[in-house]
């Protein structure tokens, strides 16, 4: 089965062609980031004008990429959410249009889901029970994955997701949107054991995040106790560096030192690792230091693109039995646990 996957949650617009839910023809993506760079973010209204611009030239990418036509088309994937409202407006319909022209069945699956598979489009033998961990710019949670549509959530994070923490301390540092590639690079210059950051703890909720306390412990050692920037006497280079490299090993260990403790609680036989901040060298680095089998998306399949919502609609469509109707709408917000 050949699927065309769209997907437009926030600001890259991606077009994929993948065959029965592994084989990549196609994977194309336009990213926004230096439009959006001047806002410190993504700018919902101008991310969805520049969706509209670019999908059809980026359909029309890929499928020349994976050299076909739109007739050899057997199904279209789209993510439905969760995400911006403008951006997934203009993906699922553009998914729509495209499925009622062609006369061929639609499909729309969870953008957070597809992280997930994104980890698995590369195995041969799938292992569950498998502990899930999402780590992106919107997302940080840990679930358990029964089989590819059967999830529970084990914990989340109470603030911050971890990608949105790291954009908001890179602009304590000066540091250019997006924040998580700026502060991996000054890192690698500092020492994470000349500042000891902290941690966060949820009571009672052992599996839990929350980095808006470590986020604060940054702004102190950036401002001081009185929150005022000394603009007489700056930060040098090296104790933004340090400043850095702690803060990312704190929030780095503080994931994989939960995700481990779940595995073992949960008798997971693996971890499957999904979300832009995946894309971390850091982070895997890390996590190869611990007894586990952890699966990364594959180079290309980190950061947002359609692969992995093409790859997903295969099994989600076969699941079903059938595709979804057009009243379908996006969904800014869905629970893993309702995917299936």
């Amino acid at each position: 089965m050949i699927v065309l996957g769209i997907e437009t949650t926030c600001d890259e617009t991606a077009v994929a062609v993948v065959k029965n839910g592994k084989e990549i023809l196609s994977n194309v993506i336009y990213s926004q980031i230096e439009i959006h760079r001047k806002y410190g973010g993504v700018f919902p209204e101008v991310a969805s004008r520049s969706h509209v611009e670019v999908l059809p030239s980026v359909i029309k990418e890929s499928l020349l990429e994976a050299g076909i036509t739109l007739q050899d088309i057997d199904l279209v994937s789209v993510a439905k959410g969760p995400g911006l409202i403008g951006p997934l407006l203009i993906g699922v319909n553009g998914a729509k249009a495209l499925a009622m022209g062609l006369g061929k069945p639609f499909i729309g699956v969870n953008h957070v889901e597809a992280h997930l598979y994104a980890s698995m489009m590369g195995q041969e033998n799938l292992l569950f029970p498998s502990l899930g961990v999402v780590v992106s710019g919107g997302h940080t949670f840990l679930v358990l994955i029964e089989d590819i549509g059967s999830y529970k959530k084990i914990g989340s994070t109470v603030d911050d997701a971890i990608g949105e923490a790291f954009d908001k301390v890179a602009k304590l540092l000066d540091l250019p949107y997006p924040g998580g590639p700026e502060i991996e690079t000054l890192a690698l210059e500092g020492d994470p054991s000349t500042i000891f950051f902290k941690a966060g703890k949820v009571k009672d909720r052992p599996y839990d995040f929350s980095f808006s306390g470590l986020k604060t412990n940054v702004f102190y050692s950036i401002y001081g106790q009185n929150g005022v920037k000394n603009t007489l006497c700056p930060l040098t280079h090296e104790q933004k560096a340090n400043i850095a490299a702690s803060f990312q090993e704190t929030a780095f260990k503080d994931i994989i030192k939960k995700s481990m403790e779940a595995k073992k609680n949960f008798g997971c036989k693996a971890i499957y690792i999904g979300g832009g901040v995946s894309h971390s060298k850091k982070l895997r680095s890390l996590f190869a230091q611990e007894d586990a089998l952890v699966f990364w998306p594959p180079k290309g399949l980190s950061l947002d693109n359609g692969a992995m919502i093409a790859g997903l609609g295969f099994h989600v469509y076969k699941r079903q039995g059938k595709g979804d109707s057009l009243d379908l709408e996006p969904q800014t917000r869905i629970s893993l646990e309702t995917t299936s």
